[in-house]
């Protein structure tokens, strides 16, 4: 029964038919997403429809999501090993080495993406020309800061990411003695002037001016979710107050715990780097007589002391820098040509997608020679009888 059961799955695995059916979806799900951007942006239509096992959908009479087609990391995972039963399933002979190297690369290329959507991570650097920076942030994902500005020379940040504040319990803060309490946390709200005589939940900073409502969260590309939390700080048993930290608070919220003063700041989640860049020159070129874009680019000074290096490079269009498991691309600017915006990809699958290029190429001429050469000896075998 077992066996029987086995080779059905092993059949079905290997079949053309579900090779065409899983093809199908794949093109139905690119539809859908490119769709879908209209009103939830690219990275939230790719994430929806694409680097997902099954769409989900939230029905308004349910309390919790449903799952109504399945995703593209189910569709790619079935049509990968698809590929391979197939593979496997190929002659084991010299002759059939084209294909072989073919069935393999497209496998390696189907690896690559699935690194690259579990494992990749997308961030950015805003630079200014002479500005020094040494962190790349997040395109959505914030965190609250808690930034000890006692060192007018240094500043020891510390950070607790949202996903963290969401679940609303008390956090430690490693390397202080502070314990924020979360009160409240907004994922997006909109904050506006407290009317005279209503009651605010901060007791501290300037969120006691403040009324704030909740909104739906936003995920097109050009739209911004204006995280907010009402937290309290703790420390040696003392409670420093309510405070509201938010996005959309640009001022600096400051207080005192045994000489050391901390401030508080809601902002994109920064990773700091072990080295650091200075944009020295940027340049936007456009064609004569236009405003059509002909080139960007960005000469920046990279210094890292512990590889005890320092030296110019100039990124530009079609020229990324490839710089310690990083990628920086010339993305956008701004502040009138002095703001230089770089993307920045961190992907360990970087190079398998060459690899499977490289294979299947390699693999479509080891084929056709193969049947080249077949076919001339069967001409030479015909002359010759």
């Amino acid at each position: 029964m077992i066996k029987t059961l086995a080779t059905r799955l092993w059949k079905f695995l290997k079949s053309f038919q579900l090779t065409i059916v899983l093809l199908a979806l794949l093109m139905a799900l690119v539809v859908l997403c490119t769709l879908a951007q209209v009103e939830m942006g690219t990275a939230g239509a790719v994430n929806a429809y694409m680097r997902s096992f099954f769409v989900w959908r939230q029905f308004p009479a349910l309390p919790f999501p449903l799952p109504v087609f399945p995703g593209a990391a189910l569709v790619g995972l079935l049509l990968t090993l698809n590929l391979i039963a197939k593979t496997l399933d190929i002659q084991r002979s010299w002759t059939k080495a084209g294909m072989w190297l073919v069935h393999s690369g497209l496998v390696v290329l189907f690896a690559g993406e699935f690194v690259a959507g579990m494992m990749q991570v997308d961030t950015n650097m805003s630079i200014e020309v002479g500005q020094t920076v040494n962190y790349v942030q997040s395109y959505k994902n914030v965190e609250l800061a808690v930034i000890d500005v006692t060192d007018p020379a240094f500043d020891e940040v510390y950070s607790v990411p949202d996903t963290l504040l969401s679940r609303r319990a008390s956090i430690p803060v490693p390397g202080t003695p502070i314990t924020l309490n979360v009160k409240r946390f907004y994922p997006n709200a909109e904050l506006s002037n407290l009317p005279p005589g209503s009651p605010a939940l901060a007791t501290a900073g300037v969120g006691q001016g403040v009324a704030i409502v909740e909104r739906p969260t936003v995920t097109a590309d050009n739209d911004m979710n204006q995280t907010s939390v009402f937290v309290e700080p703790v420390a040696g048993g003392r409670s420093y107050g309510t405070w509201l930290a938010s996005v959309a608070i640009g001022a600096p919220q400051t207080f005192t715990h045994e000489g050391r003063t901390y401030a508080l700041s809601m902002r994109l989640r920064r990773q700091y780097l072990p080295y650091a860049f200075t944009l020295k020159q940027f340049r936007h070129d456009v064609y004569p007589g236009t405003d059509i874009p002909k080139n960007f680019s960005s000469l920046v000074q990279v210094v890292n002391p512990a590889q005890n290096e320092s030296r110019e490079v100039l990124i530009y269009m079609n020229q990324p820098l490839r710089y310690e498991g990083k990628t920086f691309y010339q993305a956008s600017f701004g502040k009138n040509d002095t703001l230089s915006v770089l993307s920045v990809v961190e992907n360990p699958g970087w190079l398998l997608p060459y690899v499977s290029c490289v294979l299947v190429s390699l693999g479509l001429l080891v084929h056709f020679a193969i049947v080249l050469r077949r076919s001339l000896k069967r001409r030479q075998d015909k002359k010759e009888g």
